[in-house]
């Protein structure tokens, strides 16, 4: 009888590649949902990170030894390989034969018994061979991009603009699941107190190096089940989106608009920095997504947040102090977190930057004399980032750039403007991240 534990992560596996499920929200609620005990479920977030994190791997270790090509196996058996040969290339904790025999026994369970004498041979096959890779003498995009499972126009867009270095360092940044990262909410605790009571429930807990009142966190679990939690002391929150906040420096009584403010992590880690007097005016297109906005605003007792729902790129707005401007982007700061972005066929690399630059060109409308501008994406690429910033200064005469201050911990590993700054995982603990800054003259 196959374990539980595989058994949810091959439902969850499932979810993400038939239902198009974003790979946290997936899996948690399975998990949430399980009886499952805390060592079987940080086995099954393995084997579904695992299999998610290192696909294109695994797909070509069985490719290479299928006599039936890839796109003609059924979507269950597949998923079935890849976690048999995710338990065999790298969970030291699973024998070949458990990793082979376990997978047999839930091809049969899930209906694929026909399946089950092919899927043996392959997993029999990789046991004696191991993990295989093809020569990288015969080509470096298709090299990298199997051994790290991140599509070949991710590479080439990531070696062409930030060189094979930086490109290598942060393909190694995308293995392994990234720190979980909280914002104190100095409102309710301190820093101190908060890391004291998460410490005295067997809970890990550092200082961030470079960002105040940022907590690292390790063994807590589900976070929504922590009292802490539940009680507004913290939410959850990258470094590099703390510093986000933390470089726009809205101050105690100014007037902040965020144009495309849900789920609400960045106006949250304002609001506690003007100490929650003042004013924040919250936008989405969706109230559906405002909803998170005024929940999470709610738990943590912050009432300086008004929402409105409204497009970024055409609405009307109120004139602020400061406007925090973070707008969609491909995501390829935070393919490590969510590792199935990188295998969308459309990352919208062509599209996206036009779409953003009409949403900075409308957002800046609303600042004052004298305010702040901030423009910020999760992703990695020039033409999201510093492409879009240097245009807006070259076509609004009455913005400058205004330099942005390295904390401590944080280093520039990449040319730009003093008003911009790239964040590459690898480099400073942070998710991948792009920061530019503007002031109204």
């Amino acid at each position: 009888m196959p374990t539980a534990s595989r058994e949810l992560a091959y439902t969850a596996l499932m979810r993400v590649e038939q239902d198009g499920s974003y790979s946290n929200i997936a899996l948690d609620r399975l998990l949430s949902e399980s009886s499952l005990s805390g060592r079987d479920k940080g086995f099954c977030s393995k084997l579904f990170y695992g299999v998610l994190e290192n696909r294109l791997l695994l797909d070509y270790n069985i490719a290479v030894r299928s006599k039936i090509p890839a796109g003609e196996i059924e979507t269950g058996t597949m998923v079935l390989l890849r976690m048999g040969l995710y338990q065999l290339f790298f969970a030291d904790s699973v024998s070949s034969a458990a990793a082979v025999n376990e997978t047999v026994e839930l091809c049969r369970e899930k209906g694929f018994g026909r399946a089950a004498g092919f899927v043996n041979g392959v997993l029999r096959s990789a046991a004696r061979d191991r993990l295989l890779l093809p020569d990288p003498k015969k080509g470096k995009n298709k090299y990298l991009s199997i051994k790290y499972s991140c599509p070949e126009k991710i590479i080439k867009l990531w070696r062409q603009s930030y060189g094979d270095d930086l490109t290598l360092a942060s393909l190694e940044a995308l293995q392994g699941r990234p720190p979980l990262c909280i914002r104190v909410n100095t409102l309710k605790t301190t820093a101190q107190e908060l890391k004291s009571s998460l410490e005295s429930m067997g809970i890990g807990a550092e200082y961030s190096r470079s960002v105040e009142n940022c907590l690292l966190l390790t063994g807590a679990g589900a976070i929504e089940e922590l009292e802490q939690y539940r009680q507004g002391l913290f939410h959850v929150q990258d470094t590099a989106s703390q510093l986000c906040s933390r470089t726009l420096s809205p101050v105690k009584g100014c007037t902040m608009l965020d144009v495309c403010a849900a789920p609400g992590g960045k106006t949250f880690t304002c609001a506690e920095l003007m100490e929650n007097k003042g004013k924040i005016i919250a936008c989405d297109k969706y109230d559906s997504r405002l909803r998170l906005v005024r929940s999470g605003a709610g738990r943590l007792g912050i009432n300086i947040i008004e929402t409105m729902a409204g497009d970024a790129a055409a609405s009307e707005f109120v004139q602020a102090d400061r406007v925090l401007c973070d707008v969609p982007c491909s995501g390829l700061g935070i393919i490590r977190r969510k590792p199935e972005l990188r295998y969308k066929p459309d990352l919208g690399l062509s599209e996206l930057p036009q779409i953003q630059y009409e949403i900075l060109c409308n957002a800046s409308r609303f600042v004052k004399s004298g305010g702040y501008l901030l423009y910020s994406t999760c992703t990695l690429d020039p033409d999201e980032n510093n492409l879009n910033a240097q245009r807006f200064i070259k076509e609004h005469r009455d913005f400058s750039p205004a330099s942005i201050s390295l904390p401590e911990g944080i280093e520039r590993k990449y040319t730009e403007e003093e008003n911009e700054l790239t964040l590459f995982p690898e480099k400073n603990g942070t998710d991948g991240f792009f920061i530019s800054l503007f002031r109204r003259k």
